[in-house]
């Protein structure tokens, strides 16, 4: 027996189903199967001779199978074509400027709530973006795959462009919050697009090269925001955190409009999943509220928390009913049925919440620690970056070369665990090229890990849920950041205040209000007074190191259930 495959629908209607003589070259039994052809042969034949077996025409053949091909059923960006590099820095622009909005403000905010007048709503800034941010993702994934990427990716730049210009103009704090909410609503599907547009026009072999640049995108803003908003406040003022996005906004929607492919056939009926959407807004709501407030604005027993805390999960039993019943669910809850897509999705939400929750903090570890100013704690974090640019180009190009992948977040989650290890092991007297090679550490096995999850959520699904597996997986992933910030945010805090309040001398305690506590101060305090502070800030921070490494063992452990799938060497829909 021989198979000749058949990457078309070729197969005669009618197959002879007796034996049919070929011209002194056999006999031949062909039985249809799919799209495979089995043909039993006395001698060697070739795929004219086969094709005459079932009467049918000669069609291109191949010696693989070719998986069965989707009905297209949603008219996502076409296939087939080259990312043009024009098209890539756009894409790059969009998603440095939706990540840099989640931390830039963070340095900017005592400033703006001094000029404004809102200290008691300072929290909502930051809160309204991640808040809109993430209530959106799963939207524009499901809506990319029934409408087409490109009208929605200028619809996400031009809505977060528009939320900048009413924050460059806000002249009070709740003006201020609502721009916020008016970027997260674009930002939020700039996260989501960006990657979807890539798995679309770039196969899968290749496209681990793309997303390695969206991760140290990624990493990069979450260092650099903090520093670039506190150097924008300090220099040109707060307002131009929101001006300079006005040009490079403008570059992208121009970029994305003229070589972003436009969407091809007809555009099917889009029933809205309003009832999803809905209990989903109020689900992920209440878990931010709960993330962001929890032990900074109220105490976590507090009556405020527990009933956010409620809501969250009646939300959330109310999402799962809806999706049950939505002909066209926000997140079909099939795709949980996908163990690679279950097993990588939990993984990427653990590893954010041991990843962010580490990143969050360090940079003010390194300045009430070491000393360090702003620019100096940046350079530092910049090991982290290198590690992870050095293995995402790496993994990139052993997915390219070997098709072979899952070993990669395997090895990722252990490489981390191990920085994780090391890091709560500094002390004060820590030299700091130590601390950028566990840094640098930790961007190694953040690069073998982060974006290689979402190529394995993209491969394990297929193409016309693309947008939505995508959208599925990044949201998840965004609440394990919100927990992960939330968890060693309170954890961190509550250590301090501990610390300090035994460790600083009773007549200085009176006098130190440790919310106020800034890098420049704490330099400027006498030896009495700066070594229990900075003893304080490494004992507070580096154990909680250490208590999240369990949390990447337990992502590392999940991984194994990823069912290892080749990858497309060539895009769907190619010749």
């Amino acid at each position: 027996m021989i198979d000749v495959n058949l990457p078309c629908d070729v197969l005669h209607p009618n197959p002879s189903p007796g034996y049919a003589d070929l011209a002194g070259r056999g006999r031949i039994r062909p039985t249809a199967q799919g799209r495979k052809l089995q043909v039993r042969t006395l001698s060697p034949m070739d795929g004219t001779a086969c094709h005459a077996a079932c009467r049918g025409p000669v069609p291109p053949m191949s010696v693989r199978e070719a998986p069965p091909r989707a009905a297209p059923t949603a008219p996502t960006t076409p296939t087939n074509q080259r990312l043009a590099p024009l098209l890539f820095v756009g894409l790059m622009l969009g998603l440095l400027l939706a990540e840099l909005d989640q931390t830039m403000f963070s340095t900017a905010l005592p400033t703006i709530a001094g000029e404004l007048g809102g200290v008691d709503r300072m929290l909502w800034v930051t809160t309204a973006y991640v808040l809109t941010g993430t209530v959106v993702m799963p939207v524009y994934g499901k809506l990319g795959d029934l409408l087409g990427r490109k009208p929605l990716f200028i619809t996400a730049l031009s809505v977060f462009v528009a939320g900048c210009v009413l924050g460059g103009l806000a002249p009070d704090m709740t003006w201020l919050i609502v721009a916020r909410a008016v970027q997260g609503l674009g930002g939020g599907g700039l996260l989501i697009l960006v990657q979807a547009i890539i798995a679309d026009v770039i196969p899968a072999r290749e496209r681990a090269a793309a997303m390695s640049v969206v991760g140290a995108v990624f990493a990069l803003s979450a260092m650099l925001g903090p520093v670039l908003g506190g150097w924008l406040t300090d220099g040109l003022g707060w307002r131009w955190a929101f001006w300079i996005n006005l040009p490079l906004g403008a570059a992208a929607i121009a970029t994305g409009a003229a070589y972003l492919p436009s969407a091809g056939g007809r555009v099917r009926p889009v029933r809205i999943d309003v009832a999803g959407i809905v209990a989903m807004a109020v689900a992920v709501t209440a878990i931010v509220l709960v993330a962001s407030w929890g032990g900074v604005a109220y105490r976590w027993g507090s009556p405020v928390i527990v009933s956010i805390s409620v809501i969250a999960v009646l939300a959330s039993a109310a999402f799962i009913a809806a999706e049950r019943q939505a002909a066209d669910p926000i997140i079909p809850l099939a795709l949980f049925r996908n163990r690679t897509f279950t097993a990588a999705t939990i993984a990427g939400l653990v590893m954010a919440v041991g990843m962010f929750g580490a990143i969050a903090y360090f940079p003010t570890y390194l300045q009430m620690v070491n000393g360090l100013g702003a620019t100096g704690a940046g350079l530092v974090m910049l090991t982290l970056i290198a590690g992870l640019a050095v293995t995402s180009a790496g993994s990139a190009q052993i997915v390219r070369r070997t098709g072979q992948y899952v070993w990669l977040p395997v090895l990722g989650c252990a490489l981390v665990a191990v920085a994780l290890a090391l890091l709560s092991t500094l002390t004060v007297e820590t030299e700091l090229w130590v601390i950028g090679s566990y840094l640098f550490l930790l961007g190694a096995g953040i690069g073998c890990a982060l974006e290689i999850l979402v190529l394995i959520v993209q491969n394990a699904c297929p193409a016309s849920q693309m947008g939505t597996a995508t959208a599925a997986y990044s949201f998840f992933r965004e609440i394990g950041v919100a927990l992960g910030s939330a968890m060693v945010g309170t954890i961190f805090t509550s250590r301090l205040l501990t610390f300090l309040a035994d460790r600083v001398p009773r007549g200085a305690a009176a006098q130190l209000d440790p919310y106020a506590l800034t890098p420049a101060q704490v330099v400027q305090y006498p030896d009495a007074l700066k070594v229990p502070i900075v003893s304080s800030y490494n004992d507070a921070l580096t154990p909680v190191f250490w208590c999240l490494m369990p949390l990447v063992l337990v992502s590392m452990a999940g991984l194994w259930l990823i069912k290892s799938v080749p990858l497309a060497a060539t895009e769907p829909g190619s010749p």
